[in-house]
């Protein structure tokens, strides 16, 4: 057993290994993992007793432990997704693209990166992204549909467009079908649509959550046709599956234990930094699981994710908690190293239990339909007319600043909207950069994220949207009042229209971020808005602005 530093709490099994480093990480685990033995957790997480989480949140766990199975109860995928495979090799299909959100797209993305296997994400609304997609091996491409509810805005007019793309290749509709594969919840609006279209459906379990869903069908078929060795993922996991029902050799627990009981010692900002684990983009999927599970009720754990342990910026700061993936016997405050198959049931594991000791439902994500409800009611109110943008504070050349009376008092140029932003940083809190730009042609936004972390103590996070609404974005709303909200936007080039809807995607994409901005307001969330009037331009002054002078709280 691999305890590391002071850290009676460690565990190490099935490949897997979680350590803790210094007197206080491991005194924080242990308190927790003496009252969960004295309450039965263990054994009755391992029964799916929804009574864990209090009475408030039973009705909703009771249908969201599935999880807790998806090992085993995934198996017969196995055969689907590999007769779906063979059949897309035999039709030269070898593009294969997925249409998803949050939980949907962000596990496939992680196994497919991890074992090298090409597999063309789409979670964006951006006109520009999703055209150059469109564009690239139409004639080849497999279309993989993945949405829980059937109703995701995003996915659903993805589909419409590929639909609407295959068509002009002067495919009928029996050849479509063979290039459209969906993966949904039994009786989900899409389930029904889909079968009636003659698509191949997969009906994944609905007793798992999205964000839990990482072993179900929305991980593995969009993976599996890719390319990945499947089976071997499912084994992995199987591997530790019997010590999660375990008190004494439980590396969930263990991590559980530490997440929950240093967040609650005041370490609520859980920095997730890759210390050579060999998974590639592991953060971003545990990043949503943390955020969205525990994010709620004016608290939760804000997970920070850096390319690495000396990812510039990073400050260990009196309310972080330092997370390694990767090496056990490194830096950080805990280290958890293991195979992928087994990371994903490990983490899931781990958040329930981290959401049982800070008093929190894990399940339910009560504030994301808010940025959804305002998105909706922006277009309908709207009608063809234009989207209710407002007008400008100023502009400085290509970016317009658009922020609430008393929000920024004095600045009059971009590197003073930054300098503002930083010092109005409360002593516990974050900025979220918020970027509703094309994650692949304005990738340089991301650098943003750097540039201002080197001029702050407070930890500072970035998110592409509107995939950081499946994820971040419920920590946003319903967690601690302490963040501060840079959302970007640009100008449309070359917008895409949605068959079928009242609206483009460049529309939606636009509704979308004012949808969230209202939502954040609304909160009483302090919010700048930077609209890129020409994207290039506008992100070049924003690097240089962010890197110029200046350093806030």
């Amino acid at each position: 057993m691999s305890t590391g530093t002071s850290a009676p709490g460690g565990r190490e099994t099935a490949g897997m290994a979680v350590a803790t480093h210094g007197a206080a990480v491991a005194r924080a685990q242990q308190q927790v993992l003496d009252e969960l033995a004295a309450e039965g957790v263990p054994a009755a997480l391992a029964a799916g007793d929804p009574r864990l989480w209090g009475p408030d949140a039973e009705p909703e766990a009771a249908i969201r432990l599935g999880w807790l199975r998806a090992p085993q109860v995934s198996r017969p995928l196995i055969a689907e997704i590999a007769e779906l495979a063979q059949r897309a090799r035999a039709a030269g299909l070898d593009h294969v693209v997925l249409a998803g959100m949050g939980g949907s797209s962000l596990a496939p993305e992680v196994i497919t990166r991890t074992a090298g296997r090409p597999l063309t994400v789409l979670d964006t609304t951006d006109p520009h992204q999703v055209g150059r997609v469109l564009g690239d091996r139409l004639g080849k491409t497999l279309l993989v549909v993945s949405s829980k509810s059937g109703s995701t805005i995003e996915t659903d007019s993805h589909r419409r467009v590929y639909e609407a793309a295959f068509a002009g290749l002067g495919l009928d509709a029996a050849e479509i079908s063979r290039r459209i594969v969906v993966v949904t919840d039994p009786g989900s609006p899409l389930a029904g649509s889909a079968q009636a279209a003659g698509y191949h459906v997969v009906l994944a379990d609905p007793d798992v959550g999205g964000r839990y869903s990482a072993l179900t069908a929305f991980g593995l078929v969009p993976s599996g046709l890719a390319g990945v060795d499947v089976p071997r993922l499912l084994d992995e996991a199987d591997q530790v599956s019997p010590d999660l029902a375990s008190q004494e050799r439980n590396p969930g627990l263990a991590l559980g234990a530490v997440l929950g009981g240093f967040a609650r010692d005041g370490h609520d900002k859980a920095v997730l930094a890759d210390c050579g684990s060999g998974i590639s983009g592991f953060g971003d999927w545990a990043e949503q699981l943390i955020a969205e599970s525990t994010g709620k009720q004016g608290r939760g754990i804000l997970p920070v994710v850096l390319a690495g342990e000396d990812a510039p910026g990073f400050s260990p700061g009196p309310d972080v908690h330092l997370i390694g993936l990767g090496d056990p016997k490194g830096p950080a405050d805990t280290s958890v190293a293991g195979p992928l198959g087994a990371q994903f049931l490990v983490w899931e594991y781990a958040v329930a239990i981290a959401g049982r000791v800070c008093g929190i439902n894990p399940f339910d994500q009560p504030n994301v339909a808010e940025s959804k409800v305002n998105t909706t009611r922006l277009l309908e109110e709207a009608g063809q007319g234009p989207l209710p943008a407002g007008e400008p504070a100023f502009t400085d050349g290509a970016v317009e600043v658009h922020a609430e009376p008393g929000v920024l008092p004095s600045a009059t140029d971009l590197a003073g909207v930054l300098g503002a932003v930083l010092w109005s940083l409360p002593a516990d809190g974050y900025l979220a950069i918020m970027a509703y730009l094309d994650r692949t042609g304005d990738h340089v936004a991301d650098r943003l994220r750097d540039a201002l972390a080197t001029r702050t103590t407070r930890p500072v996070t970035f998110g592409w949207g509107p995939r950081f609404l499946h994820s971040t974005g419920q920590y946003h709303k319903g967690g601690p009042p302490t963040g501060v909200y840079l959302q970007i936007t640009g100008a449309v080039q070359r917008d895409l229209p949605v068959p079928g809807q009242p609206f483009t995607l460049g529309r939606l994409q636009l509704a979308q971020a004012l949808g969230d901005l209202r939502a954040l307001r609304q909160r009483g969330r302090p919010a700048v808005r930077l609209h890129l009037r020409d994207r290039a331009a506008g992100l070049r002054q924003l690097l240089a602005a962010a890197g110029a002078g200046g350093a806030g709280r």
